[in-house]
């Protein structure tokens, strides 16, 4: 079976408006220990702002904390639908360098998907063929 983004994603994923601050997006983050927020207009998304979004172009740069996040974030975002695969989401991480995609169904936020999910659920994916390949051997080692 296919394992679909929606299965995998977050569905609170925190967001912001492309009108607040780079300091409220770091506040935002450190609150809630992540690395990346969705920067949204009107409800839609319209970038991404992560930790080394800020650090490139504001602190590298000495621009003040108070630069709105528009001027900061990552834009146009790469985004993905939750209907879609999770090996489409996986290719689409590959090809464009990326580690993090937002959901977006009907032009509306619904999840966040990261590279560490996919790793994740590949984790899992390999203990259960792992659990499976061991059963194999101990019924073959059992006295007939």
């Amino acid at each position: 079976m296919t394992e679909l983004v929606r299965n995998l994603m977050k569905k609170n994923v925190i967001s912001i408006d492309s009108s607040m601050t780079v300091q409220d997006a770091a506040k935002m983050m450190d609150d809630a220990s992540i690395g990346a927020i969705v920067v949204l207009e009107k409800g839609i998304v319209m970038g991404i702002i992560t930790e080394r979004d800020m650090t490139r172009r504001i602190i590298a740069k000495g621009k003040p904390m108070h630069t709105s996040v528009k001027e900061a974030m990552s834009s146009p975002v790469v985004v993905i639908n939750p209907d879609d695969s999770v090996w489409e989401a996986a290719q689409l991480m590959k090809t464009r360098k990326i580690h993090r995609l937002p959901a977006v169904k009907d032009n509306r936020l619904v999840g966040m998907i990261t590279s560490s999910d996919i790793v994740r659920l590949c984790g899992i994916g390999s203990d259960s063929e792992m659990r499976k390949i061991t059963e194999q051997i101990l019924l073959r080692m059992k006295p007939q």
